[in-house]
C-alpha cells in the first residue's frame, strides 16, 4: 500500500454502533422502470433517461438515516477510513444472510474529498475478500435506479443486477425515480 493512501482499518462495534451514515449524491441521470403485463408475461425494461435538473439525496429527507450496526443486521462488520480527529471519512458494513449464505453490502460511502481516489475499490475490496474468506455464495448490495454513478461503480467491479422493488422507500419509487435495485456479485464466478 502506498503510505499516502489513507489507511482502513476494522471499525468495532462498541465504538461504532449508531453511528450515521451521510450518504448523499446528486443524480443528472436515472434508470426508468417499467414493467407491463403482456400475454406471454411479463416485460421489464430499464432506460437510462436525463432529469430535467440534478436531484439531490440527502440523509435529512428520511426519517431513518443510514446507521452502522443496526440491530436488524446481526453479525454486521464494518471498515472504514477515520480522520486524525476521530471523524468518519469512508465506510462499508456488510452483514451475512446467513439462511441463504450471501454475504450484503448493507453500508457504502465514501465522504467527496475522498472520492475517485480508488477508495471505494478498496473497501469493496474488503468486502469480496470476507465473502471468499467466509464461502459465501454472492455478495449482494442495493442501490437506487437514480444513482446511477453507484451503478457504474458497482458494474465495474463485477456486480450484475439481479433483481428490482417498486415499493421499497415509498408507494412512489417508480414515479420518484427512486427504485430499488439489487446488484450481485458472485466470487466463485470470477475468472
Amino acid at each position: 500500500m502506498n503510505p499516502m493512501e489513507p489507511e482502513i482499518v476494522f471499525l468495532p462495534p462498541e465504538k461504532w454502533k449508531g453511528q450515521i451514515v451521510p450518504i448523499r449524491y446528486t443524480a443528472e441521470t436515472y434508470f426508468d422502470l417499467v414493467t407491463e403485463r403482456t400475454p406471454g408475461g411479463w416485460e421489464v425494461r430499464l432506460k437510462k433517461k436525463r432529469f430535467e435538473e440534478p436531484v439531490t439525496h440527502t440523509p435529512e429527507e428520511y426519517d431513518f438515516p443510514d446507521k452502522l450496526y443496526e440491530d436488524y443486521r446481526p453479525g454486521a462488520k464494518a471498515w472504514g477510513i477515520v480522520s486524525e480527529s476521530g471523524e468518519l471519512l469512508a465506510c462499508i458494513e456488510t452483514a451475512p444472510e446467513e439462511w441463504s449464505n450471501r454475504l450484503a453490502v448493507s453500508e457504502m460511502w465514501v465522504s467527496e474529498p475522498l472520492r475517485r481516489r480508488g477508495i471505494g475499490r478498496r473497501l469493496m475490496a474488503a468486502a469480496k475478500k470476507q465473502a471468499r474468506d467466509e464461502n459465501r455464495r454472492a455478495l449482494i448490495l442495493e442501490t437506487q435506479s437514480c444513482n446511477t454513478a453507484a451503478i457504474a461503480f458497482y458494474e465495474s467491479e463485477g456486480f450484475r443486477l439481479i433483481g428490482y422493488d417498486l415499493c421499497c422507500y415509498s408507494n412512489r419509487d417508480p414515479e420518484r425515480r427512486e427504485v430499488r435495485l439489487d446488484f450481485g456479485f458472485f466470487p466463485k464466478e470470477e475468472t
